[in-house]
């Protein structure tokens, strides 16, 4: 599987029920990335999401959520890359540097878009009130 974008070799994510979340195993690995987001001022910006997949998204289509503060609730839906507005990324995965191309994609091609939104269609920050009253 080859990312859409920037043609990095893109391993198969496990299927939800499949993939294991963080246990006591991962406390110094955590505290390793906690360490790294705080020196880059991240902490308040960057977060932790178990990668999986649920279904496989053909080559051309990217997954984009939309959320409806009044009901509060998320939903995710599969678009065709290029006929999506939504264009912004909120869900990221790493690119091993083994393999990639220097300059391939953004940072480097050190990282691949999972997930885009935008403030259109109820996407997060579309309401003047955080708690969608």
């Amino acid at each position: 599987m080859t990312d859409t974008e920037t043609g990095v070799p893109r391993n198969p994510l496990p299927r939800f029920e499949d993939a294991e979340g963080l246990g006591p195993q991962d406390a110094e690995f955590v505290e390793d990335l906690v360490a790294v987001l705080a020196k880059h001022g991240n902490l308040d910006r960057f977060g932790l999401c178990l990668l999986h997949d649920h279904f496989p998204l053909r080559a051309g289509e990217v997954l984009v959520e939309t959320n409806d503060p009044v009901a509060r609730t998320l939903h995710a839906h599969v678009e065709k890359a290029d006929r999506t507005q939504h264009t912004k990324a909120s869900q990221w995965r790493f690119v091993p540097h083994a393999g990639r191309e220097p300059g391939a994609g953004p940072a480097g091609g050190s990282f691949q878009e999972i997930m885009l939104c935008t403030t259109l269609d109820l996407c997060p920050g579309r309401t003047d009130d955080r708690d969608g009253r």
